[in-house]
This record gives structure tokens, C-alpha cells and sequence, in this order.
């Protein structure tokens, strides 16, 4: 299956992403700050990174913004991941380059189905 980044500071939300993710059967990279996830996807060249917006230090969004302004990042898709799902927020996700958006809490079938979509080619 597809190699996944996921960058989440949150020790819960990240045990329930690699979960559900090892579950269907994907190789899983943690990171638990944009700078390592940077350097992961990088290093590593996953098929999907999946992005908490609310990280310390740098957030999410810039991340995205870097990596997809680097030429050997910027295919790699990009799922903005938030607890904050207010107004606004879809234009902010978009402006920074991500591929989808999924709010949190993460509900399985809604994560199964947008992770099998941003996989697709």
C-alpha cells in the first residue's frame, strides 16, 4: 500500500490516525512538529502526508506551503487536518496548497474515503 506521513502533535490523535492507517494497510511515518515532518517528507518522499494546522512552533499550513513551493515535495499530496473547522478555514487550507481537508475529531469513514481519494492518481 502507500507510504503516509502524519504529522500530529496530539499523542491520541496520532495512536488513532496510525491505527486506522496500518489497519488498511499502509506504512506509517510519525512526526510530531512541522520542522521533523518537513525533514520526513523530504527524506522519505511519502505518497500523502496528512497535517495537523494547529502544530507547535511552526503550523501545519506553512509547512504546506514550503513543501509544495520545494520541487521535490510538491506532488506529494496534502491533507489539512483540524479541529477548528470555522469559517474561513477552507480558504486558508486551500491558499496554502493542501489537496484536501478533513476536520476533527476523525470520523473512519470519512478518513477512509478522503485517504483512498488523495491516494488515487
Amino acid at each position: 500500500m502507500a507510504r503516509i506521513l502524519v504529522v500530529e502533535d496530539n499523542p491520541t490523535n496520532m495512536k488513532l490516525a496510525v491505527l486506522l492507517l496500518e489497519r488498511d494497510g499502509h506504512e506509517v511515518i510519525q512526526a510530531s512538529d512541522a520542522e521533523e515532518g518537513i525533514r520526513l517528507a523530504q527524506t522519505r518522499m511519502p505518497q500523502l502526508i496528512l497535517m495537523d494546522v494547529q502544530l507547535p512552533g511552526m503550523d501545519g499550513l506553512s509547512a504546506s506551503r514550503l513543501l509544495k513551493a520545494d520541487a521535490a515535495t510538491q506532488g506529494i499530496r496534502i491533507v489539512a487536518l483540524t479541529a477548528l473547522a470555522m469559517n474561513g478555514d477552507r480558504e486558508k487550507v486551500d491558499a496554502a496548497g493542501c489537496d484536501g481537508y478533513l476536520a476533527k475529531p476523525i470520523r473512519y469513514q470519512e478518513f477512509q474515503k478522503l485517504v483512498g481519494e488523495m491516494l488515487r492518481p
